[in-house]
């Protein structure tokens, strides 16, 4: 199953994704059989067997209320599948090509740094670029999102912890990111976290360990890899991050990015205002977002 959040008619809604072209809305049914969380983040943090009840429930509502609660692709926005997770935890250097292309040292533990969820944007949203940023870099990668709080969390339970999937985007400022030689600044503009279009369950998702990564600028192609060049595959992440900090319920783990950067191509080709950025993940979907240049209007007072 692949669950999205929504607006219609100027209401949000979170739902089903069926048929590619066609959302049923969870959040538009009323049942006195089950009870149906508010949001898409009540849902994933119910409980481990909540994929089940909702495959169940599912097939119950498509016979039951039929029409009335689905809508065309087409005439909803989609947003972030999750807007205000506790935790957007991320990790450098953890494809074998992506060390390769930047002559760096595979390293022995994950490497991490953090992205507040002010960063986060949704499908077909504008990647805002700051005047001052001049080096604007993407980032495919294989995002978990968590269902459970765990602590210490062994490699062999580690899927357990584990809704499903999404694509993030690491917009990164690599001049500032350079130059701070440290990530957080670089990556945690407002906008530089596009994620989405959905959340695949877990179960829906056979081997995280091998799954196509793709990003395009403008339909050039730059980045094509698999999740099997990881060092550290989904599974081992959340086991060695959860021994640093306790994992919650919609925590966000951007996996890192393969090789195939702006900024490591001959010569470096940095994303401009109008470039429109596609990532796309096997067994999860297509993100698309396009650069804009920031203006006064863009100010929050």
């Amino acid at each position: 199953m692949k669950f999205v959040r929504f607006a219609y008619a100027d209401k949000e809604h979170y739902g089903v994704l069926i048929e590619n072209e066609k959302i049923l809305s969870l959040s538009a049914i009323s049942s006195n059989e089950w009870f149906i969380p508010n949001s898409l983040e009540e849902l994933i943090a119910l409980d481990s067997q909540t994929i089940d009840k909702i495959e169940y429930f599912f097939m119950k509502v498509r016979k039951n209320y039929g029409k009335s609660v689905i809508y065309n692709l087409n005439e909803v926005v989609l947003l972030a599948p999750i807007d205000c997770p506790p935790k957007i935890i991320c990790l450098g250097l953890n494809y074998y090509d992506h060390a390769a292309e930047q002559e760096a040292e595979i390293p022995s533990e994950p490497v991490i740094f953090m992205k507040p969820r002010t960063a986060i944007t949704g499908p077909n949203q504008p990647i805002v670029k700051p005047s001052f940023v001049k080096r604007l870099d993407y980032e495919v990668e294989l995002a978990v999102v968590l269902c459970k709080k765990g602590k210490n969390i062994p490699v062999e339970e580690a899927k357990g912890y584990i809704f499903g999937y999404t694509a993030l985007n690491d917009v990164s400022a690599r001049d500032i990111q350079f130059k701070d030689r440290q990530w957080t600044r670089g990556k945690s503009f407002d906008t530089f976290a596009p994620i989405g279009p959905c959340i695949t369950a877990a179960n829906q998702i056979k081997d995280p360990s091998n799954l196509r990564l793709r990003t395009w600028v403008n339909d050039e192609l730059r980045q094509n890899s698999s999740t099997k060049n990881m060092v550290f595959h989904a599974y081992e992440v959340v086991h060695h991050l959860s021994r640093v900090m306790t994992l919650e319920p919609c925590d966000i783990i951007a996996t890192g990015t393969p090789a195939g950067v702006g900024v490591f191509m001959k010569p470096p080709k940095f994303l401009q205002p109008g470039d429109k950025i596609r990532v796309e993940i096997e067994g999860i979907g297509s993100l698309q977002n396009e650069v804009i240049e920031e203006n006064d209007e863009q100010r929050v007072p």
